[in-house]
């Protein structure tokens, strides 16, 4: 269900079930968890197999679920949805097709969301008496706003590649989102992981900038200014 692959400058997750919209069972959430629990790349694409991006909770399996079972469905989705935030290098999601429900919470948690002009997404939860449980009502408003993050929540709407980009839910529409995270892979490794942490770090703002200069000098140490005369 998980697919992982080593490219020249990045590592891709595909989400592959594409018979299902890579709707995402238990074990795909184990799965993602592992992955990027054990991946090393500097930058990691995740995208979704076929001509979606993730449907989100594999509704069939939601439907059988007990209210103990729920719990620890929720409290997976929202493993995997860490596992991506917390990843130690920068995540581009690729979202080309559909989004719906946990698949745009993992995409939220990802570090840069790119899209396809073939790109929907939606939190379509409402529709069926449920809401995001993986992350969707703290990440959602933090990244797009509480109104915007209420108004899809509520409404279940679906937004095409230009609304999304309207509202900073996604930040980019290309052809192609592998070329983004080739962009990114292409600069130094240690900067994109010194870049991520502090961007996401959320101690006062004093706290943050003695850490800010802490990590600046650790990057000067190996610091080779370009040659000026080339």
């Amino acid at each position: 269900m998980i697919r992982s692959t080593a490219e020249d400058e990045y590592r891709v997750v595909t989400l592959d079930r594409p018979d299902r919209r890579n709707a995402l069972t238990r074990g795909g959430l184990d799965d993602l968890v592992e992955v990027f629990e054990t991946a090393s790349e500097p930058v990691v694409y995740l995208c979704g197999a076929g001509d979606a991006f993730c449907a989100g909770a594999d509704l069939d399996v939601v439907a059988d679920l007990d209210s103990d079972e729920a719990a620890a469905f929720a409290e997976r989705g929202q493993d995997a949805a860490n596992a991506i935030a917390d990843y130690d290098g920068a995540v581009v999601a690729g979202i080309d097709g559909p989004a719906r429900g946990g698949g745009v919470e993992l995409a939220l948690a990802c570090d840069v969301r790119v899209a396809t002009p073939a790109a929907t997404l939606a939190e379509t939860g409402v529709a069926l008496g449920l809401f995001g449980a993986w992350g969707g009502t703290t990440r959602l408003p933090a990244i797009v706003g509480e109104g915007n993050a209420l108004d899809l929540s509520l409404s279940g709407r679906t937004v095409d590649a230009e609304e999304a980009l309207e509202m900073g839910l996604v930040s980019r529409i290309v052809a192609d989102p592998t070329t983004v995270a080739a962009e990114i892979a292409a600069n130094d490794p240690d900067a994109i992981r010194t870049i991520k942490t502090r961007i996401r770090d959320r101690a006062d703002s004093d706290t943050q900038e003695r850490r800010e200069a802490t990590a600046f000098t650790s990057l000067i140490e190996s610091f080779e200014p370009p040659n000026r005369n080339g």
